[in-house]
């Protein structure tokens, strides 16, 4: 059986706190809320953030949300929340082939950008870390989130999943 825990890190770097590139924020346009954002951070994510004294996943969510929630066993949690919330963009692993890819993501997404190449995550301290273990993807959830990553200029792939319930 496939797990839901796709999005593990395992290297000498392996912790919970990973930085979005700044390039990929600037790419994507403004944020309203970053539900999972570092405590401390050497830039915005959004123009609120919640880190994980806040219990991002509790609270409410509102308007254009960034999402890069924590890789591990609750991933898949914060994608649901995304996909009911509708409005934002999320950046996790490309494991297409798990459980909780199909339920939140091939069922419910409007579309997935598969990055070409492995990104490079950053440090809290604003350092570059090393390259990705896993290939990643962004998820939209509303046509305005699709057209922003097709517009972003990013390098990879963008796939459309209109229909959403392909895979009844």
């Amino acid at each position: 059986m496939i797990g839901k825990d796709f999005n593990t890190v395992l290297n000498s770097d392996t912790k919970d706190e990973w930085l979005t590139p700044p390039e990929i924020i600037r790419a994507l346009g403004e944020f309203d809320l970053d539900p999972c954002a570092p405590i401390k951070r050497p830039w915005d994510m959004a123009n609120n953030h919640y880190t994980v004294e806040d219990d991002g996943l509790s609270k409410a969510w509102g308007g254009r949300v960034w999402l890069n929630p924590p890789y591990g066993k609750e991933t898949f949690k914060w994608m649901e929340r995304l996909a009911t919330h509708k409005k934002g963009i999320a950046l996790i692993f490309a494991r297409t082939e798990t459980i909780g890819f199909h339920e939140t993501i091939w069922r419910k997404a409007h579309s997935v950008f598969f990055f070409k190449g492995r990104l490079c995550f950053y440090h809290s301290d604003g350092t570059k870390g090393g390259t990705a273990n896993a290939p990643s993807c962004l998820i939209s959830y509303s046509e305005r989130d699709t057209a922003a990553i097709a517009s972003s200029k990013l390098s990879g792939k963008l796939i459309y999943l209109q229909g959403y319930d392909i895979l009844s």
